[in-house]
């Protein structure tokens, strides 16, 4: 009998949890503290110091590396529905779409090695 969930899912599972709930506190903090909240205002805050550009680049990379890759795996195991993880790297977090599409992958790649 197969586990219902392998300890990869839940690490990726648990990582997808993480990443929405960090990453909406401090959105949510945003909203609730400033007065401008606008997106224009958001982004511009994430551009007030080096460290802050800094890390803009290096998620903006690791966003379209993972965006480039997702679609080709999505496509290459035959994964429905993977067009739903852009959307949700944008409007929600890469923090929360990257290891929930990790997650969705591994239940694909065990159901594709229980079919062979």
């Amino acid at each position: 009998m197969t586990p219902k969930f392998t300890f990869m899912e839940v690490v990726f599972l648990i990582l997808a949890i993480v990443g929405v709930g960090a990453t909406w506190y401090y959105n949510t903090l945003f909203y609730l503290e400033v007065d401008d909240t606008s997106i224009s205002n958001f982004i511009a805050l994430t551009k007030t110091t080096l460290p802050a550009k800094s890390i803009n680049a290096d998620i903006a990379v690791v966003a379209m590396a993972f965006l480039i890759w997702m679609v080709y795996e999505a496509r290459r195991l035959q994964m429905k529905h993977w067009w739903v993880f852009i959307p949700l790297t944008f409007f929600v977090a890469l923090a929360f779409s990257f290891p929930l599409f990790l997650f969705f992958r591994e239940r694909k790649l065990r159901k594709n090695s229980r079919d062979s």
